[in-house]
């Protein structure tokens, strides 16, 4: 297995986050109550899989082997997926105030829920296209004598993490999924 080919498999994981949220905006726009406890768990999946785990992966290692090898970070392609993971977490930030403002019963709290969200889902949905189609196969190209070592880095990530956590959100990822489509 690639490396990048684990950080394709964690994208299909944030996809199923990315149709939660969808599901959840979809439910409060018709007024429809959704737990406080649901929200927070969508934003603690993306703070500590999504970003913890995955972006870091890309950021302190993928994208950082790349720019060691001649890979621009300013103006070029990784300049470009560094700006979107920044983007990323503006939105969920946005997401975790709404959610406190939506529980002590704000008015529109809802609104800024499902603005940041959707603006999450529009943002990664397209950020994942172009991290698999263009980003990866050119990190491919330019790093295949070393996958290896970044396999063994990336270890080094999930190790930090702790034990069983990576397969924890995935386990998460799936309720919420079943939760939101219900």
């Amino acid at each position: 297995m690639k490396s990048t080919d684990t950080l394709m498999h964690e994208h299909r994981i944030i996809e199923k986050m990315l149709n939660v949220l969808s599901n959840y905006s979809i439910k409060l726009e018709q007024n429809k109550r959704v737990q406080p406890a649901q929200l927070r768990a969508c934003v603690d999946f993306i703070r500590m899989f999504a970003d913890t785990c995955h972006h870091h992966k890309e950021e302190g290692v993928l994208f950082a082997e790349m720019e060691s090898h001649g890979m621009p970070t300013n103006g070029g392609p990784v300049g470009v997926m560094l700006a979107e993971h920044e983007m990323g977490r503006n939105y969920v930030k946005g997401m975790a105030k709404a959610i406190d403002d939506y529980e002590n019963g704000v008015a529109n709290a809802d609104k800024e829920f499902v603005r940041n969200a959707q603006g999450y889902v529009g943002l990664l949905s397209q950020h994942i296209n172009k991290e698999d189609n263009i980003l990866y196969p050119m990190a491919e190209q330019m790093l295949s004598d070393m996958d290896d070592g970044l396999m063994e880095r990336f270890a080094e990530v999930e190790k930090k993490l702790g034990e069983g956590v990576h397969e924890k959100y995935e386990n998460i990822v799936s309720q919420l999924e079943k939760d939101s489509s219900s």
